[in-house]
């Protein structure tokens, strides 16, 4: 079973979670239930959002669950200058479950400490996206059949990425293979992750090169260059395009390769890719309204 009733941080997961909630969102696939009716989900966003905001919007409603809102920082007291601590003070008056997406590292762990009603961090900064990486879970294991085992990839802004820091918490608890982390020198992966895959006993390499590393993947995680965690368009401009997936670069990989993103896609994948059957970033986004569904039914209870 599923005991937590917040989820702050992948950090806090542990096998057994993971592996219950991937269970429970597949059994929760293409349902709808009176999990959680006659409550109330208050749904946070502070930074702009699509695919987490409406997917879980419409799990709640799936669940029976009515829906409170704020999608637009601007339209909220923030924007007066309140403190997000009295801001989620006074949400807790009037919903069941909170979700809260910020634009601040560390704004879901200050948050946590004004409320006792269930918690969901929908992504904090450049720090965690924990539902994220639980969905990317899920597709890995539907679209492979399998986690342990595998030969990762990661592509993109290791630095400042939020959902690969999140996802490599939970890939620590696998008997992965190999990870590949792929990036501008300047954009390499943090060391404290670095260091959580050590521990855990995780063979890596980093390397500038995907053309040549794509061939020994099974599963290629690419992200997006994330303009919103530079300081000026300078900056963001010199990586901007540093990686494009085409649809000759997939086929250099395996026949069973599988693409993933978190989303939303500029550049960095050729839009000629989504209708091969590596291309899996449109089924993982409806996974994670599934995975969305789980979390909302069993931190409820």
């Amino acid at each position: 079973m599923f005991k937590k009733t917040q989820l702050i941080s992948t950090a806090d997961l542990t096998r057994a979670d993971v592996d219950f909630l991937v269970k429970e969102a597949e059994s929760l696939r293409g349902k709808r239930t009176k999990d959680l009716q006659g409550k109330i989900a208050a749904t946070l966003f502070f930074e702009p959002s699509t695919r987490t905001r409406l997917s879980f919007e419409s799990a709640a409603h799936r669940l029976g669950a009515s829906i409170i809102s704020v999608a637009d920082p601007k339209t909220s007291s923030l924007a007066k200058g309140e403190s997000l601590e009295d801001t989620i003070r006074v949400v807790d008056k009037f919903a069941d479950i909170i979700v809260m997406r910020h634009p601040e590292a560390g704004a879901a762990e200050r948050a946590v400490k004004c409320t006792k009603k269930p918690f969901i961090n929908a992504g904090d900064g450049a720090n965690q996206h924990p539902t994220q990486a639980l969905l990317d879970m899920l597709t890995i294991k539907r679209e492979m059949g399998k986690i342990d085992g595998l030969v990762i990839g990661f592509t993109g802004d290791l630095k400042y990425g939020r959902t690969v820091h999140s996802l490599l918490y939970l890939l620590a608890h696998y008997k992965i293979r190999k990870i590949f982390l792929i990036s501008p020198k300047e954009l390499r992966l943090p060391r404290m992750y670095l260091d959580l895959l050590r521990k855990a006993r995780i063979p890596f390499a980093e390397t500038a090169d995907l053309s040549k590393s794509i061939k020994e993947m099974d599963v290629l995680y690419m992200t997006r260059i994330q303009q919103e965690r530079f300081k000026n368009e300078k900056e963001y401009r010199k990586y901007k395009g540093a990686y494009v997936l085409t649809a000759g670069l997939v086929r250099k990989g395996k026949k069973s390769l599988r693409v993933l993103h978190p989303l939303p896609r500029i550049d960095e994948i050729a839009t000629e890719v989504d209708n091969l059957p590596q291309a899996a970033y449109f089924r993982q986004a409806e996974n994670g309204m599934y995975m969305r569904m789980a979390l909302l039914k069993n931190l409820s209870k």
